[in-house]
């Protein structure tokens, strides 16, 4: 774990706290702010992270934000295959804490930044680089990767294979992108029908259950929650068959040889 200040509450066991003086990514507060500052903040302190984790010698890292919550099986999988590529989570989860209710995330990866599980060699992390190094000299020492793969996830799959890492699909989902938090860089939260929390997926990923069943229930399938789903197929399908007739409307006449003019 890296950051600029050490949490309040004991870490768990095997869990190692990095700390960083890097300045703020802007001067305003606030968990929104431009892309470029937050993928820099971001890639420079997982570039110390990566630093720090040459000690252990792993066989994969998997970068995760904070908030987000992985599978209790990745371990168990990179342990199987201590010299995989690796592997990509395309299949996971979005829940949001406020509700105790989730829904499944296709494209994961192209969602949510914890999506990666990848061997130590692919991001080639320098030998000198002390885990005491200026923000400067994080970014000097990892160049594209920075941007690349360190604060940005949307390419990483392709960016990877292209430097001879080909990611296999995880055989299973693998993260949850935790929404509604109020730090969550994206704003994003969860609308419309969800699943309420189950002991099952709480257990799978480690999630707090906040609520008794009947009220993640309740929660979960809130009357407003259904009305903005049906208001978003409503409006996909007005917005389909807009398309469609506006197409049918722009087509060419079709004429045959026996028309006369």
């Amino acid at each position: 774990m890296v950051g600029n200040r050490a949490p309040a509450f004991a870490l768990p066991r095997k869990t190692t706290f990095v700390p960083v003086d890097f300045p703020p990514p802007v001067a305003t507060s606030g968990p929104r702010f431009p892309l470029g500052p937050f993928v820099h903040d971001k890639g420079t302190k997982i570039g110390i992270g990566l630093a720090a984790a040459r000690a252990v010698s792993p066989d994969h890292v998997m970068i995760f934000d904070a908030d987000d919550f992985v599978h209790r099986g990745l371990a168990a999988l990179s342990s199987s295959a201590p010299r995989a590529p690796g592997w990509v989570v395309d299949e996971g989860l979005v829940y949001s804490r406020s509700r105790q209710a989730w829904r499944p995330q296709h494209d994961f990866n192209r969602t949510c930044g914890t999506c990666h599980i990848v061997a130590w060699d692919a991001y080639d992390v320098p030998d000198d680089l002390p885990v005491t190094a200026t923000q400067d000299e994080v970014a000097d020492a990892y160049g594209e990767r920075l941007d690349r793969v360190l604060g940005a996830h949307r390419q990483g799959r392709e960016w990877f294979a292209d430097h001879g890492f080909p990611l296999a699909p995880l055989p299973f989902r693998g993260a949850v992108y935790h929404v509604d938090t109020g730090e969550n860089h994206s704003g994003k939260g969860l609308r419309g029908l969800a699943w309420p929390l189950s002991a099952r997926v709480a257990r799978d990923f480690g999630i707090p259950r906040l609520a008794s069943a009947p009220a993640a229930v309740g929660r979960a399938l809130d009357p407003r929650e259904l009305a903005y789903t049906a208001r978003s197929v409503l409006g996909r399908v007005a917005r389909r068959a807009a398309g469609l007739t506006g197409r049918r409307a722009g087509a060419p006449a079709i004429t045959t040889g026996t028309d006369k003019a």
